[in-house]
């Protein structure tokens, strides 16, 4: 059986993540600089509070992707927690910068931490809609895909920053954020509505297990909810070999390490250009929309190219090329216009890494667990980026802002190291 992905559906599904990453290149901009300009709080604290996120998806991102795998309605497992996440989630975050606008550290800190709780509520289910509608040797390009819309989305935003966001962000008074939020979050309801309305959740899911089935792809994806039975009749988990256990763990190993060193520069590197390169807002905003649009552009030729050369081989490149772009740009002590070269090439790096991590685990599950595996995925993902803005920014604090960049870098390193060790995860065509 010739089995070729539904572009059309891969991309409609894909403008679910579209939504989230709008949510998260804003949140990734905005905030460290109304932390660290309307409320004058340390590098250290402020690593702290930009952890959040990640502290409240290392324990909801799991919780709820399970129970989306145990959720029956007519509308299919995910598209309830899609919905309902995504109108709550932007009711909630036009306080932000009502709070902001006002100083007030304690309501703003307490509007925030709720508006991540809301946004962690439909992750994991809107990343595990592709997989449910794709047949295992066709997610490197489904992911492809879907990395494709968050970048999308990610760029939009960095776009939008260099327009309505405040020019200058050094002056609270001044500085109006409504105008960024209200514009997110009227992309993140219409993203949401197409979703809604063009994707029959129940009736694709269905479709790639009778795919699957008929191409002898994991045959128990036809019928997910099927129990596996031990030797003695007793309901159970069939276990993973030994040695595919072993690359499991080396993966989500490098999968932290790599989230380590990229989350670091992401999280920091407003403040980082504007207070240690003498940037401005929109400077800064330009060069990390150069690395979006790079890894927009890449994600589809390395999707195809990653069926061909194999998802590790493609990430060991990844690696390689990220480490590089963060490690030589320690040599910018201000402003200058061949920095833009260095997001360029970590924008492919980073879409030569992203776009094979999540299927490399998803290879090695049976049908029946995809959400708990990308459980694992972001409990290990998330792990990273909760330790790494407290223990960037204390080096920030007290070692100085040229940390950021070897910091990242080293990292990165160790991830090629730790991916040496993995042995499974490629994709096994039909």
């Amino acid at each position: 059986m010739n089995m070729k992905l539904n572009y059309k559906n891969t991309i409609l599904v894909g403008l679910a993540f579209f939504s989230i990453s709008a949510f998260w290149q804003l949140y990734d901009f905005a905030i460290p600089l109304i932390l660290k300009n309307n409320f004058q709080m340390n590098d250290g604290l402020a690593g702290f509070i930009m952890s959040l996120d990640n502290i409240i998806a290392l324990f909801m991102l799991p919780l709820f992707g399970m129970l989306s795998d145990k959720l029956k309605t007519p509308f299919g497992r995910r598209m309830p927690f899609i919905v309902l996440g995504t109108i709550a989630s932007v009711t909630a975050m036009m306080l932000i910068p009502y709070t902001a606008h006002r100083m007030q550290a304690i309501p703003f800190v307490i509007v925030l931490g709720f508006v991540l709780i809301l946004m962690a509520t439909y992750r994991s289910p809107a990343v595990a809609l592709m997989p449910d509608i794709t047949p295992k040797p066709l997610r490197s390009k489904g992911n492809a895909i879907i990395n494709l819309m968050g970048a999308l989305g990610g760029a939009i935003i960095l776009a939008l920053n260099s327009i309505i966001a405040p020019k200058d962000a050094t002056k609270p008074l001044e500085a109006n954020y409504y105008p960024i939020y209200i514009a997110v979050g009227i992309m993140m309801l219409v993203a949401m509505v197409i979703v809604a309305i063009t994707i029959r959740e129940p009736l694709l899911v269905r479709k790639m297990r009778e795919d699957s089935a008929a191409a002898g792809i994991d045959p128990e994806e036809a019928d997910e909810n099927k129990p596996e039975k031990s030797d003695k009749g007793a309901v159970s988990v069939e276990k993973l070999p030994k040695a595919v256990r072993k690359s499991l763990v080396f993966i989500l190993i490098s999968i932290s390490l790599w989230f380590m060193g990229y989350n670091a520069v992401t999280t920091a590197f407003s403040k980082y250009a504007v207070n240690r390169l003498g940037m401005t807002t929109t400077q800064a905003s330009l060069i990390l929309m150069v690395a979006v649009i790079s890894a927009t552009v890449a994600f589809i030729p390395i999707g195809i190219i990653s069926t061909k050369v194999g998802r590790k081989k493609s990430i060991m490149f990844g690696i390689i090329l990220l480490a590089l772009s963060f490690g030589t740009a320690v040599i910018y002590t201000e402003y200058s216009p061949v920095m833009f070269v260095n997001f360029t090439l970590a924008g492919i790096a980073w879409a030569s890494i992203n776009v094979n991590s999540l299927p490399m685990v998803l290879e090695m599950a049976k049908g029946a667990d995809v959400g708990k595996y990308t459980g694992f995925y972001y409990t290990f993902s998330m792990a990273a980026q909760v330790a790494t803005p407290i223990l960037s920014g204390l080096l920030l604090q007290y070692v100085g802002y040229v940390t950021l960049m070897p910091y990242a870098a080293l990292f990165v390193m160790l991830a090629f190291l730790t991916m040496l060790m993995v042995r499974h995860g490629d994709s096994k065509l039909a």
